[in-house]
């Protein structure tokens, strides 16, 4: 089915990326996933190519464009590249419009030309070890001094966590005022006192710095505080709707690359003098899957129309978060089967996939939160 939301602006924009991700990202991304970082250098690769801040003013070396889909197409390559290493969807998709939206003009100048150029790469800090989805039971405090706030907690699985030059930091600057006394503050690479911890090992998405950060006595001065004291989990709240399309728009593309390579498979591969795609098993198995994901691949299409004309709600972002990585999932899990013993080798780019894929159902919010948001907005 042909798909409609995009023209011929979108189209060569697609061929553009592509290129740059056969030059500059799919040579090294083996290398990268052996050290467990990728080089920083692809990042002001990126911020050349014009692929940083597509939503932040020209001034400032943006793209000026509040066209989501955009992020789409890149999410949409680096996702049928297997491209999991680079984080330019957590500075494009999750980071970008919090900055856009909140800095004031003294900031903008001090930190937006940075973002785009890529010599600036961001985080943002929510989850800590005791608190995932339930954001409103964050421990890490941010309390007045002077004229600072004085950060201390820690921080876990943050993306860009080792090579983040500012994190957005989640913290309560009243921790006897609940949900309205979470404020964000912007934390610099450098502050005495904020820690780094590991590079995590994870089952997947190997290339992609993840870590622990840990906040010790950490000055931050009020020049530093990202929109308005205690509106820290609106703000959250208004933003997450984006984070979830984006990882939508992700499993949906990484799904529709494993069936294309699952299908290419099953014709080249042979069982009892005929390609396995000739049994009626295997015709059925892609069958459904190709039904599946074009459902899927129709819907996320519509939420990204909706998201750009602002309309995209929050329990349509969950529906679909949690619909599309879900079916990622099962789509992954049984190409895999299709491949037999093969679809078990690393050497096999189907093998990583499934490794890679398994974190989407949990980050973002997990399956199980999802539907809770849907359920609530229906009124149960």
């Amino acid at each position: 089915m042909q798909r409609q939301i995009f023209d011929s602006e979108h189209a060569g924009f697609r061929e553009m990326v592509r290129a740059f991700i056969d030059k500059e990202i799919a040579p090294h991304h083996a290398a990268w996933e052996s050290a467990g970082i990728v080089d920083r250098e692809v990042w002001t690769k990126a911020g050349a190519q014009g692929l940083l801040g597509f939503e932040i003013d020209e001034a400032y070396g943006g793209g000026g464009q509040a066209d989501f889909r955009y992020n789409a197409i890149l999410d949409e390559e680096m996702a049928r590249a297997g491209a999991t290493g680079v984080g330019y969807s957590l500075q494009n998709d999750v980071v970008a419009p919090y900055l856009v939206r909140l800095l004031n003009d003294e900031q903008k100048q001090r930190w937006l030309p940075g973002v785009c150029s890529g010599e600036i790469i961001t985080a943002i800090a929510m989850t800590e070890p005791a608190a995932g989805s339930d954001l409103q039971g964050i421990k890490t405090t941010a309390l007045k001094d002077g004229g600072d706030y004085v950060v201390n907690g820690q921080k876990t699985f943050i993306t860009n966590g080792i090579h983040s030059d500012i994190v957005i930091v989640v913290a309560r600057t009243d921790p006897e005022a609940g949900h309205k006394g979470i404020s964000l503050l912007m934390v610099e690479r450098g502050m005495p006192g904020f820690e780094r911890g590991r590079n995590l090992d994870k089952m997947g998405l190997k290339a992609q710095d993840t870590a622990e950060l840990f906040f010790s006595d950490v000055r931050v001065p009020k020049a530093n505080l990202l929109g308005e004291e205690g509106q820290g989990f609106i703000y959250l709240m208004q933003n997450l709707p984006q984070e979830r399309l984006s990882i939508a728009v992700s499993a949906v593309a990484s799904a529709e690359w494993a069936l294309e390579v699952t299908v290419a498979y099953c014709k080249e591969r042979e069982a009892f003098g005929r390609p396995i795609g000739t049994f009626q098993n295997s015709r059925f198995a892609l069958a459904e899957m190709a039904t599946e994901v074009e459902i899927a691949r129709v819907f996320v299409d519509r939420c990204i129309t909706e998201h750009n004309a602002g309309n995209l709600s929050p329990s349509d972002a969950a529906m679909a978060k949690w619909w599309t990585t879900e079916l990622q999932k099962k789509v992954i899990d049984r190409c895999v089967q299709l491949h037999g013993g093969y679809g078990y080798m690393l050497e096999y780019p189907i093998a990583k996939a499934y490794l890679d894929c398994r974190i989407q159902t949990i980050y973002g919010g997990t399956t199980e939160i999802m539907k809770e948001i849907v359920g609530r907005s229906l009124g149960v």
